[in-house]
C-alpha cells in the first residue's frame, strides 16, 4: 500500500501542513530530493521519521526553514562566512551546519552540539512552510523521504514505493529539479569543512568565501549522506571502467548472471540481454537523473548493477560521491 498523493492545490497544501501541526508525516518536493517532513519543534513526530526510515536515531536531520530569520530560532551563532552562502545561495539546494541553539531537541541533531538548516526553493516545500508558519510552526524536520540507506527518491511514486503508508500524505512536485542532494557545509570549527557535496559545487562556494571549505576533519559534526555506504539500490552496485565495461558484462553474461548497466559513453551491445540505461554525459543531467535511473535498473532478479565510472573533475565532484557510496 501507499502513502496518498496528492497534487500540490492550494487546499492539499493546507491539508498537509494541518497534518504536520498535527504530529504527522507529510513527503513534500524539494528542488533536490522529496523530504519526509515533521515538525521539527515536535520531538515525537521527528521521532516517527526515524520509525518510518528505520534510521538511526544519532543520525542528524535537517530543519527546513521558510525564511533566513527563523535561522535565529535553530542556532546560536550564524558566522559570517555562513551568512554569505546563506544570502548567495538560499533558497537552493546549500545546508548550513550551525552551533545549535540549547532549546533545540537532540531528536534533531543526533544528540550533537550542530544543528543542519536549509531554506528549499522548491515552490512546494515553499508554499509548504509557509502554510505550516501560518499555524505556528518554525521549521519542518525533512530528511529524504526513503528508506535509510537506500536511493534518493526523486518522484512522488518513489516515496509511496518506499515508505507506503507510513506517511500520511505525499505532495506530488513532479521529478525533482537537481536530483541529487543538498551540499552541506559545516561551521562549528575554526574553518568551513564540506561534509557533503550536493547541487553548490565547490567553485561556487569559494567564490562566496574565498576559498575552498576544508574537507572534514575526524571532529567534523555526522551529517546527513556522510556513512561510507549509502543511496545503494537493492542489487549490488559496482563501478566499472569505460573500457572494461564490455567485457564485464560479457563475463558475467556468460557465467549466466543477470545484470544491468548504467553506461555514461557506450550503446547497448546488439547481444546483451537485460536492462542498459545510457544515461546524459553532462553532469548536471546526469546528476538530476542518477536516482531514477538507479531505481529503474534494480529489478527483481537482477544481480548487480554496473555502472560505468564518470569522469574525475570537479563537475562530476557530487555525482562521484553519490556512486563511490552506492556501490561500496
Amino acid at each position: 500500500m501507499s502513502g496518498r498523493i496528492a497534487a500540490p492545490t492550494s487546499a492539499a497544501v493546507a491539508d498537509a501542513a494541518r497534518r504536520l501541526h498535527a504530529g504527522e508525516l507529510v513527503a513534500f518536493p524539494t528542488e533536490t530530493v522529496y523530504g519526509l517532513g515533521a515538525d521539527a519543534g515536535n520531538r515525537d513526530a521527528v521521532h516517527r521519521i526515524f520509525t518510518a526510515k528505520g534510521r538511526p536515531t544519532d543520525h542528524p536531520v535537517i530543519v527546513h526553514l521558510q525564511h533566513v530569520a527563523q535561522v535565529e530560532r535553530w542556532a546560536r551563532e550564524f558566522p559570517d562566512g555562513a551568512r554569505r552562502l546563506a544570502a548567495a545561495f538560499w533558497p537552493g539546494p546549500l545546508t548550513l551546519i550551525l552551533p545549535r541553539a540549547g532549546h533545540v531537541d537532540d531528536a534533531v541533531t543526533g544528540g550533537q552540539d550542530s544543528v543542519g538548516l536549509r531554506m528549499p526553493a522548491h515552490p512546494v516545500a515553499s508554499a509548504l512552510l509557509a502554510a505550516f508558519a501560518a499555524l505556528g510552526g518554525n521549521g519542518i524536520a525533512a530528511p529524504s523521504a526513503n528508506r535509510f540507506g537506500h536511493v534518493s527518491p526523486t518522484t512522488a511514486q518513489h516515496v509511496a514505493d518506499d515508505l507506503g503508508d507510513a506517511v500520511a500524505m505525499i505532495l506530488d512536485g513532479g521529478p525533482c529539479a537537481v536530483g541529487i542532494e543538498s551540499t552541506i557545509v559545516a561551521f562549528t570549527g575554526s574553518e568551513p569543512a564540506l561534509l557533503r557535496p550536493g547541487g553548490i559545487g565547490i567553485d561556487a562556494l569559494a567564490g562566496v568565501l574565498g576559498r575552498a571549505p576544508k574537507a572534514p576533519g575526524l571532529d567534523a559534526p555526522r551529517a546527513s549522506g556522510m556513512l561510507a555506504s549509502h543511496y545503494a539500490p537493492h542489487a549490488p552496485a559496482r563501478l566499472v571502467a569505460c573500457g572494461d565495461l564490455p567485457s564485464e558484462t560479457a563475463r558475467r553474461a556468460a557465467s549466466g548472471e543477470r545484470v544491468a548497466v548504467l553506461a555514461r559513453t557506450l550503446p547497448r551491445p546488439r547481444e546483451f540481454v537485460g536492462a542498459w540505461v545510457v544515461a546524459s554525459t553532462a553532469a548536471q543531467d546526469y546528476a538530476h537523473d542518477l536516482y531514477a535511473n538507479l531505481r529503474a535498473l534494480d529489478l527483481p532478479g537482477v544481480k548487480a548493477i554496473l555502472i560505468e565510472a564518470v569522469p574525475d573533475n570537479s563537475d562530476w565532484f557530487a555525482v562521484r560521491d553519490r556512486l563511490t557510496r552506492a556501490t561500496n
